[in-house]
């Protein structure tokens, strides 16, 4: 792993040697900085999410914490002590760091799982649809007639498109949490 202070990462962060410092953080499994500003905070989550085109995660507690989990792709905050900034500026809240490890293997495989799944549920719902109306076209003689009023078309898709994802949403679970815990390769196999 690589421990840097804000000192040195203000160094780090100037044009010149940002390329030496991704090579580096590449070859290390762990990058911690400590002391760092917020402004200093925001470059290195841009710097690495720009340079290495990588998905982002930034996790903080307070107010100092705010502008790099808005840059982030995925912000986690932590309710805590130091208020609730943090928390009010994040896409996600736990209340104690250790809920982190559940919140990624278990949370982010569902998810994961139930955002493909909608995909594809959305796209079959839309061509079956789609192919309801061109063949009606045959029997109308492609005379741009619809074939259903207004409010049925609305309700169809109120019904398709709010209904099953609500249910789909709450109870899919294809793998049970104390197996996803115990085994986090099966999160990057959901990817």
């Amino acid at each position: 792993g690589l421990v840097i202070d804000g000192r040195t990462l203000e160094h780090v962060l100037h044009d010149s040697l940002q390329n030496i410092f991704l090579e580096l953080t590449e070859k290390c499994r762990a990058v911690v900085c400590c002391q760092a500003t917020p402004l200093q905070k925001s470059v290195l989550v841009k710097l690495v999410r720009s340079k290495l085109k990588a998905m982002t995660l930034a996790v903080g507690d307070g107010a100092n914490d705010v502008s790099m989990i808005q840059v982030a792709d995925t912000g986690v905050g932590i309710s805590g002590q130091e208020g609730m900034q943090a928390v009010m500026a994040s896409d996600f809240a736990i209340s104690q760091f250790r809920h982190l490890r559940k919140l990624l293997l278990v949370h982010g495989h569902w998810c994961y799982t139930r955002l493909t799944n909608m995909v594809l549920y959305f796209f079959y719902k839309n061509v079956t649809y789609v192919n309801l109306l061109f063949w009606y076209q045959f029997f109308c003689g492609f005379s741009g007639t619809s074939m259903t009023d207004y409010w049925i078309l609305i309700l169809f898709n109120l019904l398709f498109t709010s209904v099953p994802p609500i249910v789909y949403g709450v109870l899919d679970k294809d793998i049970s949490a104390e197996i996803l815990m115990e085994l986090p390769q099966l999160y990057t196999m959901s990817q």
